[in-house]
């Protein structure tokens, strides 16, 4: 919606979406600043791709919210304000999260293990680092190594969802006798049905890559956040979580591009042992779920949007 403010700013090429500006912009004073390194178009890899997912949003999302006389969005007014003012035709009706009438999650392609709620019925409240990148986020072998050993080194129970490759097999290995020495102390599992992992009492973080999904479920549940960007508007949810509503951290990568396991460790201590976290993120979910009380602001763009269904 804002591609052509970014064209005519000469942020980005009208043609081929290039960056021009090599530099942090704001799309208004209200709203948090942003990479544009890290737009979708740009960030896919190699140039044809590029051009193809500029295409795609030129042609296809610009002229479609251009046309739209209404845009409903799993947000809310609380959590992106500024957003919302800029674009008053977006409805925030959120947060939507991924359940059933029987809190069980659907829409997704891998089979969960439930098991893990098990295993979390049996740890204390407030004790265990939730891992979970969930579908896209990729590690090489060094990087899988360093998140297994800095979950080892936090000395604190661990739920951590590895997905398999391809072909259902592991692609990665783990450091030589890791499994033998996490013990009971580490879960790790292919799938887990997140929002209610998030909503057990035992879990008092929860390391993720910031999609928007997953960043609605965990503020929707006032867990604070570990921050591990991979891809696109996930950059911009972190600053959301660590700069705006401070409920996070963020992990930093080292020279080499690795996020070592001594900045895992020191990031989670950081953070589970900051009530300032913690008690902001109960405060975000509190303010959350009150917006979609009868008469407030979710609740009000809902019933909008139903009455306009309605006329037409």
């Amino acid at each position: 919606m804002s591609l052509q403010k970014l064209m005519d700013d000469e942020v980005i090429n009208d043609r081929s979406g290039e960056i021009l500006k090599h530099q942090m912009i704001q799309l208004s004073t209200s709203m948090p600043l942003m990479d544009p390194a890290n737009f979708l178009w740009a960030c896919m890899g190699d140039p044809v791709t590029n051009q193809i997912v500029f295409d795609f949003a030129i042609l296809e999302g610009k002229d479609a919210a251009e046309a739209a006389d209404h845009i409903i969005c799993n947000s809310s007014m609380e959590l992106e304000p500024g957003a919302f003012t800029l674009f008053p035709k977006m409805l925030p009706i959120g947060p939507l999260l991924a359940t059933n009438n029987v809190t069980r999650q659907v829409g997704h392609l891998w089979k969960e293990d439930s098991t893990c709620l098990r295993w979390l019925d049996q740890q204390p409240v407030c004790s265990v680092i939730y891992v979970a990148f969930r579908s896209i986020t990729i590690f090489d072998q060094l990087q899988f190594e360093e998140l297994a050993l800095g979950l080892e080194d936090t000395k604190m129970p661990f739920l951590w969802v590895v997905r398999p490759g391809p072909n259902g097999n592991m692609d990665h290995v783990y450091p030589s006798g890791y499994l033998d020495r996490i013990g009971s102390r580490g879960k790790i599992l292919s799938w887990a049905p997140q929002q209610e992992v998030l909503n057990h009492p035992s879990v008092d973080c929860f390391m993720s890559h910031c999609g928007w999904n997953s960043t609605m479920e965990g503020v929707s549940n006032g867990v604070p956040f570990v921050c591990w960007p991979y891809f696109a508007d996930q950059f911009f949810n972190k600053t959301y979580i660590c700069d705006i509503w401070k409920t996070g951290v963020g992990l930093n990568k080292d020279e080499t591009g690795i996020v070592t396991r001594g900045e895992i460790k020191s990031k989670v201590e950081q953070l589970v042992n900051n009530d300032i976290h913690k008690a902001n993120a109960l405060k975000k979910k509190e303010k959350l779920t009150d917006c979609l009380r009868g008469g407030n602001s979710s609740n009000k763009n809902l019933n909008k949007f139903i009455d306009w269904l309605k006329e037409g």
